[in-house]
């Protein structure tokens, strides 16, 4: 499938993505000077760059998201890293194709980007990643898969963070293959 990818952050799991040879036809970015970004223009992935800033609301922002992928063909779009909500002009379009990947074993630590600092802080052993459906209930899409990561003694947010990326870096392409599998068999899954 044609994937459309939205970061905020230094764009790892894009990077991981591409490497793979996913079909990335289509990067968006709300922070032009992120790392994702920089990898999109390196590797000359048309990016939308869709500040708030630019947009008379995050609404008017998602729409113009929403045009930027259905004027790339994208089929299914990853949030990876992406560090804002999406609204309902962006949640009908692409309705059972949003994956997002979240840096905790969901429902722990949901509705939050700071995951990895609320599980050290709250002294469990074991955290995790999830990938799941994007839904108009934050964190709470239908899970695709999740994988267990060990806090360690002596961990920091750097240290964990680094393994989570990890664990990401394996279930996101496992669960993208997964949903692009559900889609071919039916492909009005989740509209």
């Amino acid at each position: 499938m044609r994937l459309g990818v939205v970061v905020s952050g230094k764009g790892s799991n894009l990077r991981n993505l591409v490497e793979r040879n996913f079909e990335v036809v289509a990067v968006a970015t709300n922070r032009p000077s992120c790392g994702g970004a920089a990898f999109a223009r390196e590797r000359d992935i048309p990016l939308g760059e869709l500040s708030v800033k630019g947009f008379a609301s995050e609404a008017k922002r998602d729409e113009a998201m929403r045009d930027f992928f259905m004027a790339h063909g994208v089929e299914l779009v990853i949030d990876a890293g992406y560090d804002r909500i999406h609204t309902r002009p962006f949640l009908e379009a692409f309705r059972g194709r949003i994956v997002n990947v979240h840096p905790s074993l969901l429902p722990e630590f949901s509705g939050s980007m700071n995951a990895v600092e609320q599980a050290l802080q709250s002294g469990v052993e074991v955290t995790g990643a999830t990938v799941h459906l994007v839904t108009e209930d934050l964190d709470a899409g239908p899970i695709l898969a999740q994988e267990r990561v060990p806090v360690l003694k002596g961990d920091t947010v750097e240290t964990l963070r680094g393994r989570i990326h990890q664990s990401e870096h394996r279930i996101l392409p496992a669960a993208i293959r997964l949903l692009e599998a559900r889609l071919a068999q039916s492909p009005a899954v989740g509209q």
